[in-house]
C-alpha cells in the first residue's frame, strides 16, 4: 500500500479499536502507527495490543510504530460528605490536609506537596476547569496544612475531582509508582516511543530516558504553563515533543492555545525534533460519522505547519466510527499537502542550519532534490539520525530511510515525510547505491530513467557520521549508473 502523505497519523487504541482486524483497518485507512493510553490500561493489556500490532505489521509487511503514553500524577480533591457540595462566585472556600468530608466551606486536597507549594494570588482550575479559584491564605505548615482560596467561577465541586495548578511549580516527579511498572513494562515487550505526561522540566524527561537507555525513544507532552517557560531545556533532552492541547487548554487560556502550538511546532522543527499536534481534532466523530467543518480546518493547520504527526484520541479508540475519523484524517493530510500554497508555507517556516556537517549534508540534499527534480531522496541510516535531519528540511522529493534495524525503522514511523524499510547495511558505496535504487523502484518512489539522491555516512554503521552525498541514475534491472 503506496502512501504519499508527509505528515504521519496516530490513531490511539481503545474499546472501538481491540482487535486485529480493527487495528488493521485502522492501519489501512491511513494510521502509521498506534497510541496505547495507559490512563486507560495495565501492562497486560498493553502487552497484548503491543502483539496484536505486531501481527499486523508482519501481515502488512511495513513497519508500524507503537507509543505509550504515560498516566503521570493525577491530582484530585478529597471526598465530600453528601457526594459534593454548591460553591458560588465570591464565597471563601478552603483546601487543607484534613481527611475529614468535606462541605460547601472546605474539602481536603491530599496532595501536601501542593499545599507547600501553593501562594496567594495562584489559581486553582477543579474539573477539567469548570471551577476557578485563586489563593487568597495559605498556612502550609499549620496542622492541618490549609490554602484559603475565593471563587472566581462556581458550581457543583464533587468527589475526586481533578485540579489543576497553572502558576505552581510543584515538587512532584513526573513519574509516579505506577508510570515505573508501566514503563518497565513497555520497555521489555519492546514499544518505539513512549509519551511522558506532567512534564515540567528537562530532568523529567532525563530521568526516564537514563531508564528507556535507548530501548525506546522519550516524547515529552508539553501540556503545563510550566513546560512551555522551560520549552529549550525540554527540547535539549527529549526526543520528540507532543502538544497536548486539552490540558493546556486547562491550564492556559483558551485564546493563547493556537499561537503555542505553532510556536511548539516551530521550535521542535529548529531542534530536528518529531511534534505530534494531539487533543479533540475531529472530537464530533467520536459519536458522528462526518466531523464539523471547523474540526477539517484545525487538522488542516496542523498539516500547514508542518507537523510530523496528527493525532486521534477518543476518536478511534472509544467512538463509533475509528476507521472513518482515520480515513478522514488521511484525506484531509493528502489534500492539504497538494494545495498550491502548502510548498510555500512549509519553505517559510525553515529553521537556520546549526554549523554542522550533517545540517549542511541535510541542505545540500534539499536543495539538489528540488533543483534537479530527483524523485527520492534515499538515507541511509543506522539510528535514524541522518532521516531526521533530512525530514527537518521538509524536501519536496520523498525520503526513504534505508536501515538495517527495525527499531529505528518503527522510530521513524512518526516522522514526517520519512518511509523506512529494514535491510541489511552496504557493503561499500557501489552496493550502498545500487540497492538504494532498486528500494526506490519497489516502493514506488521512482522508475527506470529516473534520478535519486543518495544520503549516507562513511564508514558505514557509524552514527552521527552523515558526510556523503551521491547522485544515481536508476539504469536497467533496476540498478544505478553514477552521475
Amino acid at each position: 500500500m503506496q502512501r504519499r502523505r508527509r505528515c504521519k497519523i496516530i490513531a490511539t487504541l481503545g474499546p472501538a479499536s481491540n482487535d486485529e482486524a480493527a487495528i488493521e483497518r485502522l492501519w489501512r485507512a491511513g494510521a502509521d502507527l498506534f497510541r496505547i493510553n495507559m490512563s486507560h490500561a495495565d501492562p497486560a493489556a498493553m502487552r497484548e495490543r503491543v502483539a496484536m500490532i505486531r501481527a499486523v505489521e508482519e501481515r502488512v509487511g511495513r513497519s508500524i510504530g507503537v507509543l505509550v503514553d504515560l498516566q503521570g500524577p493525577k491530582l484530585r480533591v478529597g471526598a465530600f460528605a453528601g457526594g459534593g457540595a454548591a460553591i458560588s462566585a465570591g464565597d471563601r472556600f478552603t483546601f487543607d490536609s484534613d481527611p475529614a468530608p468535606g462541605d460547601a466551606t472546605r474539602v481536603c486536597l491530599p496532595h501536601p506537596e501542593i499545599l507547600s507549594s501553593l501562594r496567594p494570588g495562584h489559581k486553582l482550575l477543579i474539573d477539567d476547569g469548570r471551577l476557578r479559584l485563586h489563593v487568597v491564605e495559605i498556612a502550609p505548615e499549620t496542622a492541618p496544612q490549609k490554602a484559603v482560596a475565593v471563587v472566581d467561577i462556581g458550581g457543583i465541586i464533587s468527589n475526586r475531582k481533578g485540579v489543576s495548578l497553572p502558576d505552581t511549580d510543584i515538587p512532584v516527579a513526573a513519574m509516579t509508582p505506577k508510570d515505573r511498572i508501566d514503563l518497565d513494562a513497555a520497555l521489555e515487550t519492546g514499544v518505539d516511543w513512549i509519551a511522558l505526561s506532567f512534564v515540567q522540566r528537562g530532568e523529567d524527561v532525563a530521568e526516564v530516558k537514563k531508564i528507556a537507555d535507548g530501548r525506546a525513544l522519550v516524547m515529552a507532552k508539553i501540556e503545563k504553563p510550566q513546560a512551555i517557560a522551560r520549552l529549550d531545556e525540554i527540547l535539549a533532552v527529549a526526543d520528540g515533543l507532543m502538544v497536548a492541547r486539552g490540558d493546556l487548554g486547562v491550564e492556559m487560556p483558551l485564546e493563547k492555545v493556537p499561537g503555542l502550538q505553532k510556536r511548539i511546532t516551530r521550535e521542535a522543527r529548529r531542534y530536528g525534533r518529531p511534534v505530534v499536534v494531539a487533543t479533540q481534532m475531529l472530537e464530533s466523530m467520536i459519536t458522528a460519522a462526518a466531523p464539523t467543518r471547523a474540526e477539517v480546518s484545525d487538522v488542516a493547520t496542523a498539516v500547514f505547519e508542518g507537523a510530523d504527526a496528527i493525532m486521534l484520541s477518543a476518536e478511534s479508540a472509544s467512538g463509533r466510527y475509528p476507521a472513518e475519523a482515520v480515513s478522514m484524517m488521511n484525506r484531509i493530510g493528502e489534500e492539504v499537502e497538494r494545495e498550491g500554497v502548502y510548498r510555500s508555507i512549509i519553505a517559510a517556516q525553515r529553521a537556520a542550519p546549526e554549523r554542522t556537517g550533517a545540517d549542511a549534508v541535510a541542505i545540500a540534499a534539499r536543495d539538489m532534490a528540488e533543483t534537479l527534480d530527483l524523485k527520492a531522496i534515499v538515507a541511509w541510516t543506522a539510528s535514524g539520525a541522518t532521516a531526521l535531519r533530512v525530514a527537518r528540511e521538509r524536501p519536496r522529493a520523498p525520503i526513504l530511510a534505508l536501515t538495517p534495524n527495525r527499531d529505528t525503522a518503527r522510530r521513524l514511523t512518526v516522522v514526517w515525510g520519512v518511509k523506512a524499510v529494514v535491510t541489511k547495511d552496504a557493503n561499500d558505496v557501489d552496493d550502498m547505491a545500487n540497492r538504494a535504487c532498486k528500494f526506490a523502484v519497489r516502493q514506488g518512489m521512482a522508475e527506470k530513467g529516473e534520478r535519486i539522491l543518495i544520503i549516507a555516512g562513511v564508514p558505514f554503521g557509524t552514527p552521527g557520521a552523515t558526510n556523503m552525498l551521491r547522485l544515481a541514475f536508476i539504469g536497467e534491472n533496476d540498478g544505478f549508473r553514477a552521475q
